[in-house]
């Protein structure tokens, strides 16, 4: 069955994760140039630059993006009920606002659009994306993140030098570029059509459907499925209009369980958020002679091993690479910590180490939890109460990233009132990946291969643990695509 001449407009989608990315890793070089810390830190005698900010307001700084991309994923949710998806053209305009003097009010109005475009973007991509590929098409997403990061982390190295403004004026100017290619892009993309359906469309929703798999509008194809989409709609609509207190509840439908696995999966994705956000400031208190180059490096790693990633979500499924990556992860990060406790700055072989598990453990971050984490929330969610779920598990994104980008400077600096942990940090990042091995065995099932609506029956008939044997059920034409179990699921709750 093709994937239809769409495709390639589904995968650009995923443009918004630049915008993502590059948001976050631009601030980490920034807070590091001369001039930016000239401009609004204070003299610190015995530093490479003369100057430094305070632990609280390096935190701040960092931070308070992720304060303001919390509320934007909370808007994700009444947004796309709506508009779905050209709301994505609107924020974006708005993320690129910025206040010269009061960068953290400008930070805040950034983040609300960036985070409701990353709400919005693997909602539309699971959506609209043929079941074969669209865990693929989703990690894309996460790709488009790795991109944004690794142009942000160039961008800083070649303007660093300049002894005027324009050292951090220009990173931040550059993303409206970046901006003005999603808004422009998404307008010539079809709606999804289960978001059509929903609203009582259903010619619009056949038409888009065609577009997307490449078929026409009266192909058998085309229709079996937007049938199974108005079963699957018709089942969850009877239950009446869902609220936010709905993705909670303990139904057969396993709504709060899948809810809450969204809201998880996105909080451990971000203990790799340390290296995207504090990497050029480790690297120097590390005593490692160009952190900026080194910081280039790991992202060139992250942005090629989310290829692989990429290729694996369809070819060993989500529960497998969950499962891979953590462990890999976790090893790394206390062979880390066990290494940057025992040496010294000047330990030249040391610091060699210290890279190369950096860059082992974001090798392990990209082609596994990186991509997958996005493609799980895009396709865990019953319709009904899809943009709401989705919306709690990306804002749940960004208030742990909110919490460990305020947090680690107190945990890691050395000044009066922080921890000065250093890099006995990664020993806390270390025990959060075992916790990420034992969430995913129990609650994250296999979903490679299934159709949004297949997902829904595996949750109302089985738990993850066992998910890979129903899927296989599923697969083989076993248990049909839609089931009198649903129905009859259906009246009791409704009763």
């Amino acid at each position: 069955m093709p994937g239809g001449p769409v495709a390639v407009g589904e995968a650009f989608s995923a443009f918004g994760g630049i915008l993502f990315g590059y948001d976050t890793g631009v601030i980490n070089g920034v807070k590091e140039m001369k001039d930016w810390l000239r401009t609004f830190g204070h003299p610190v005698a015995g530093t490479k630059t003369g100057f430094g900010l305070s632990s609280a307001n390096e935190s701040l700084v960092v931070s308070i993006l992720s304060a303001g991309t919390f509320f934007g994923a909370l808007l994700g949710a009444p947004t796309a009920g709506m508009y779905f998806p050209h709301t994505l053209c609107i924020p974006v305009l708005t993320d690129r606002f910025r206040l010269p003097r009061k960068k953290v009010v400008g930070r805040v109005f950034a983040g609300l659009g960036v985070g409701l475009v990353s709400c919005l973007a693997p909602m539309y991509q699971s959506e609209c994306s043929p079941k074969w590929i669209r865990g693929a098409i989703v990690s894309l997403y996460q790709w488009a993140i790795t991109i944004g990061l690794l142009l942000a982390a160039v961008i800083n190295n070649a303007t660093q030098d300049r002894n005027n403004h324009s050292s951090y004026r220009v990173p931040i100017a550059v993303q409206f570029v970046w901006a003005a290619i999603l808004a422009a892009g998404m307008t010539f993309l079809p709606e999804s059509p289960r978001w059509l359906i929903k609203r009582g469309r259903d010619n619009e929703a056949a038409a888009a459907l065609s577009r997307i798999t490449g078929y026409s509008t009266t192909d058998p194809e085309t229709i079996a499925e937007l049938e199974e989409i108005r079963a699957n709609l018709d089942a969850e609509l009877a239950l009446g209009e869902s609220s936010y207190l709905d993705c909670f509840k303990f139904t057969k439908n396993r709504i709060a369980l899948r809810t809450l696995s969204g809201i998880f999966i996105q909080a451990w994705q971000q203990v790799i958020n340390f290296i995207f956000y504090y990497g050029t400031t480790f690297f120097v208190n590390s005593g490692i002679r160009d952190p900026f180059l080194i910081t280039i490096a790991t992202n060139i790693v992250n942005v090629f091993m989310t290829l692989p990633g990429i290729w694996g979500v369809e070819r060993f499924g989500r529960r497998r690479l969950l499962l891979i990556g953590a462990a890999g992860m976790c090893v790394c990060e206390f062979i880390v910590a066990i290494v940057g406790v025992t040496i010294s700055g000047k330990n030249i072989a040391g610091q060699k180490v210290l890279i190369a598990f950096v860059c082992i453990y974001i090798a392990f971050f990209a082609s596994t939890w990186g991509p997958i984490a996005w493609v799980i929330t895009g396709e865990i969610f019953p319709l009904q109460v899809r943009a709401k779920a989705m919306s709690l598990s990306v804002a749940s994104n960004w208030l742990w990233n909110f919490a460990i980008a305020y947090a680690t400077p107190y945990l890691v600096n050395k000044q009066p009132g922080s921890a000065g942990l250093g890099p006995k940090v990664f020993f806390i990042w270390g025990s959060t990946c075992f916790c990420c091995i034992i969430f995913t065995y129990f609650c994250i099932p296999e979903t490679k291969g299934l159709s949004l609506e297949q997902i829904d029956l595996m949750y109302q008939n089985t738990i993850p643990v066992k998910s890979l044997e129903y899927r296989r059920r599923l697969m083989s034409g076993g248990v049909p695509a839609t089931s009198d179990k649903q129905a009859d699921n259906t009246s009791e709750e409704k009763a």
